[in-house]
C-alpha cells in the first residue's frame, strides 16, 4: 500500500498536528510505502515572510524527526524542493477547467498568491 501526506508549515507545529497527522505518518512506516512532505507551496496563502517559512519549514522536519520519522522507512521532503511540483501545476491548470477542479476534493490554486 502506498500512503501520501503533507503538513503545512504555517505555524508552530501544535498537539492537533501531532495527532492529526505526524503520529499516524509515523505509525505507517511500517504498513507500507510512505510519502510524506512539507506542504510549502500551500503555506504561501498565509506566510508571507520569507524567513517565517524557511524556520516553520525546518521546524516541522526537526518536528517530524523527532517523533519518530524513518528517513529510512520512508521518503520524506520539502515540497519546493521539488521543481516537478510547479511545472506539473502548470501543465495541469492549462488542460483542467476550473469545473473539473471544482468537483475534485482538493486541490492546490496559486493563482490567487
Amino acid at each position: 500500500m502506498r500512503i501520501l501526506s503533507g503538513i503545512q508549515p504555517s505555524g508552530t507545529i501544535h498537539i492537533g498536528n501531532y495527532f492529526g497527522m505526524i503520529k499516524k505518518m509515523v505509525e505507517a512506516q511500517n504498513d507500507g510505502e510512505l510519502f510524506a512532505f512539507i506542504a510549502s507551496y500551500h503555506a504561501l496563502t498565509s506566510v508571507k515572510d520569507k524567513d517565517v517559512l524557511e524556520k516553520n519549514i525546518f521546524e516541522a522536519a526537526v518536528n517530524f524527526l523527532a517523533l519518530g520519522m524513518d528517513p529510512e522507512k520512508s521518503t520524506f521532503w520539502v515540497q519546493s524542493d521539488v521543481k516537478e511540483v510547479l511545472e506539473l501545476y502548470w501543465l495541469l491548470s492549462n488542460h483542467t477547467s476550473m469545473g473539473l477542479l471544482e468537483r475534485a476534493h482538493s486541490y492546490l490554486s496559486l493563482i490567487h498568491i
